[in-house]
């Protein structure tokens, strides 16, 4: 019987050593201050953010939890500062259109400036109108106006009442407008007695009366070009008071901004609007009603229609909420983005540089800016003060991250993204606008430039999808900036690593490590990258186990962590998540699932899987089983057949019909049938891990070569009998060995993986131990020649200088099996 010398323990778990280095605790080390095993990473990134070239956007790959946004913060914040701060943007009211707000670009820090010089200024106004208009000089001024107008009507008048005297004809004053009434003795004759006038005397009455109120007409279609007069003089007095009073009040903010083109315009529209609306919006209340346009009213006493005027006014105001500040805020300046100044905190604190904005809820609002409203007196309102900027507007001028998950899944977020750095500015856009549920006049303030640079931060299948899905990403997101998992398990990286805990342990509030616990840290690294020879490099996972492992140290009441506060963590993750494993295991031991781990069987082998539940893995042995008869040349996957079998699984398969077909029977059809089965799978299998052990168990079943049943087997198989690596490979190994150890290590028992997983080894300690101990047993093959003798006891046997298997061989015993099978076909089909 051959033998096959397992691998030592060592080569279960290389583990890092206490003495390897050469601090006592983590606070001797001093802090990592760049990524570490991101080279190409970080060149990425540095070209991204330095390149001025539109589209060349960056979109960071790499799995959750490796640092990404961590990373492109640290870099890109030193960047930022030393860059120039970008112009400041306001938005300020269109007095033409008032819908349309303006948007003005200023340099860094003059929009602030600007916002407080405007407050300043109608504060003044506030203050200077009402005394302006109570001044003496203007009481005089406009008392002569209005007095002028008001002896023009009345001269109208009296012209008319001394002609109707003449005739024994009143007019009269009424509520009602004016009434002409003939008159007797200095009486106004009452109807009845006017009924009891001859009729010559009637006409004459009502002749008269007609020929008057034809004059009364005339005289009050005098009365608008008299309040016209009037208005115009006011409004002369007003302008020219309220001009020169605007003119000193903003003098000193005129020449403050006179540099900037697009201020100054908006000062000039502000002068005018105040000379304009000065009275309305500091005096509410001035103004009298004064005579208007005539309408025809009935007289009391029955007589002819008398023309009737109406008191006539200015429009009236808009009416004013509390306080002055609604009326005023139509001179307001609405700061969207500033650059310098107390308000303007860019940088962890600090004031300046251009802007490093990482939006955590990047929704159309968030991103675009939105237009908010507020209650005024029953009904929603809005105006340009309250625009509100989105991240777009922050980062203007600097950079933007943004998690692309997060953006892909917020409503139109993705496509108003790509609208503005295609378009090359921010257009405010809200989500009643874009499905069409605004039926209001809505605000539609001026778009802002765009100058960005944008990162995206996403895992890599983001990336590839985008890439394929998306015709607009590869002109957007030019730059790919790829994250590693792994670095190299190298002394000089174990240093480094060490330093990346300590800075870890530090950033987070952490006890310190003593040297054990940081080797038992990398040993856990190496574990989850599933290779000996790398360490992973995902950092929040990394923080986790330290956190964890820190309060196992706290729990101990020790000041430092040590390797059994690590071990201790570690041992409480498995225990926390193990429920379903536990379970999975407790089917194998009470048999409900049928598992040999002792003896021998043919055509039966323990193949062995992963499951993954939560992030959770955990192995698991399962029995593969194969029948072989005379036949036609199928291999029948039973898996396959009643579709529970995937692709890959498939392709195993048939490759082990090409491997019996090129090494056994050359010189004969191929007359075997067998088939092939998981047994109680009842699930999706896939996969071609358990390729290597379905070879194995046909070449039982064709040999008639018993299997040791305390083995079990993973790894895949080529055509050329290759045993190839896979994953999971320590899960897979500590699921027999808890198997075995459930029922009793006999030391008979082990487990068979691919030569080429040796460097993914990072058993548990306990399996190290078993194997140590010599009780249980870790071989690793290269072939399936090396499987097949390990697992049978026999020589698998090559082929001689003749061609021919030397005899008591595996391959000789299914080589003549085949053979035979072979030529109880032709007799059969040829009847003999």
């Amino acid at each position: 019987m051959p033998k096959f010398a397992p691998l030592q323990p060592e080569a279960l778990r290389p583990t890092c050593k206490g003495d390897d280095f050469s601090f006592a605790s983590t606070d001797e080390l001093e802090p990592v201050t760049h990524l570490i095993g991101q080279d190409r990473a970080v060149r990425a990134i540095a070209f991204g953010a330095n390149i001025a070239r539109e589209g060349f956007n960056i979109f960071l790959c790499g799995p959750q939890g490796a640092g990404r946004h961590y990373a492109v913060r640290s870099m890109l914040r030193d960047k930022a500062r030393q860059e120039p701060p970008p112009r400041d943007w306001v938005y300020v009211n269109n007095f033409d259109e008032p819908h349309k707000p303006v948007a003005i670009g200023l340099p860094p820090g003059e929009a602030v400036a600007l916002q407080r010089a405007m407050s300043v200024l109608i504060e003044d106004l506030t203050a200077v109108f009402p005394a302006l208009f109570e001044a003496e000089e203007y009481r005089a001024r406009r008392s002569e106006i209005e007095d002028g107008a008001a002896r023009r009507q009345e001269q109208a008048f009296e012209q008319l009442k001394a002609r109707a005297a003449k005739e024994n004809i009143s007019i009269l004053r009424t509520p009602m407008g004016f009434m002409l009434a003939p008159v007797r003795d200095g009486k106004v004759i009452k109807p009845e007695e006017f009924q009891r006038l001859s009729a010559e005397e009637k006409q004459s009455v009502e002749a008269t009366i007609k020929q008057l109120q034809g004059e009364l007409e005339q005289a009050l279609q005098q009365l608008p070009d008299i309040e016209k007069q009037r208005r115009d003089g006011l409004r002369q007095l007003h302008a020219g008071m309220v001009e020169a009073a605007v003119s000193k009040l903003m003098a000193p903010l005129v020449e403050r901004f006179a540099e900037i083109e697009p201020i100054g315009a908006y000062l000039q529209r502000v002068k005018q609007d105040l000379v304009v609306n000065a009275e309305h919006l500091f005096l509410p209340q001035a103004g009298q009603p004064q005579a208007g346009q005539p309408q025809v009213a009935k007289s009391p006493a029955g007589q002819p229609a008398t023309a009737q005027p109406q008191a006539h006014a200015r429009a009236p105001n808009p009416p004013a909420p509390a306080g002055d500040d609604m009326r005023l805020r139509r001179y307001g300046v609405n700061v969207v983005v500033c650059s310098r100044g107390e308000e303007c905190v860019r940088h962890d604190g600090e004031a300046g540089g251009a802007p490093l904005v990482v939006e955590d809820l990047p929704s159309l609002a968030h991103l675009v800016g939105r237009i908010e409203q507020i209650a005024y007196m029953g009904s929603l309102v809005t105006d340009f003060m309250l625009i509100k900027p989105g991240a777009l507007h922050r980062a203007n001028g600097g950079y933007l991250v943004v998690d692309a998950r997060r953006i892909l899944t917020e409503p139109l977020a993705w496509e108003a993204l790509k609208r503005c750095l295609i378009n090359g500015h921010i257009k405010i856009t809200s989500l009643t606008e874009r499905w069409g549920l605004a039926s209001t006049t809505m605000l539609e303030p001026a778009p802002i430039p765009l100058q960005v640079k944008m990162i995206l931060v996403g895992e890599r299948s983001l990336y590839y999808m985008l890439m394929q899905m998306d015709p607009d990403f590869p002109e957007l997101f030019k730059v790919q900036a790829d994250f590693d998992e792994e670095i190299e398990h190298s002394p000089e990286n174990r240093q480094l690593y060490a330093r990346l805990i300590a800075t870890t342990a530090k950033r987070e509030g952490l006890l310190p490590l003593n040297r054990e616990a940081v080797a038992r840290t990398i040993d856990e690294a190496a574990r989850l990258a599933d290779d000996n020879e790398r360490l992973l490099l995902r950092v929040g996972m990394l923080s986790d186990l330290l956190s964890e492992a820190n309060f196992c140290a706290q729990e101990a009441g020790r000041k430092q962590v040590s390797a059994e506060d690590v071990e201790a963590a570690c041992q409480q993750r498995f225990e926390r998540a193990s429920r379903i494993r536990e379970r999975s295991h407790e089917q194998i031991l009470r048999e409900n699932l049928l598992i040999a781990t002792s003896g021998t069987q043919v055509g039966q082998i323990n193949g062995l899987s992963v499951s993954s539940v939560g992030g959770f893995r955990f192995g698991r042995p399962a029995r593969i089983t194969a029948e072989v008869r005379m036949g036609a040349g199928k291999l029948v996957d039973i898996e396959r057949e009643v579709q529970l079998g995937g692709p890959l699984h498939s392709k195993g398969v048939l490759i082990l019909s090409s491997f019996l077909a090129a090494n056994y029977a050359l010189d004969v059809p191929m007359s075997l049938w067998a088939s092939l089965v998981f047994e109680q799978s009842y699930g999706l299998l896939d996969g071609d891990s358990a390729s290597s052990a379905e070879l194995y168990a046909l070449l039982s079943a064709l040999a008639r070569a018993p299997i040791s049943q305390g083995l079990a087997v993973t790894g895949s198989v080529n055509q050329k009998g290759e045993v190839q690596a896979i994953g999971g490979v320590n899960e897979k190994v500590e699921g027999f060995f808890d198997i075995c150890r459930a029922r009793g290590l006999t030391g008979e028992q082990g487990v068979l993986i691919p030569a080429a997983n040796v460097k993914n080894l990072m058993l548990r300690p306990d399996v190290v131990e078993a194997a140590r101990q010599g009780k249980f047993h870790v071989h690793a093959v290269a072939s399936i020649q090396q499987g097949v003798s390990l697992l049978t006891g026999l020589p698998a046997g090559e082929r001689d200088e003749t061609g021919a298997f030397p005899d008591g061989s595996v391959n000789a015993l299914v080589e003549a099996r085949l053979c035979a099978f072979a030529h109880a076909r032709r007799r059969f089909a040829s009847g003999g």
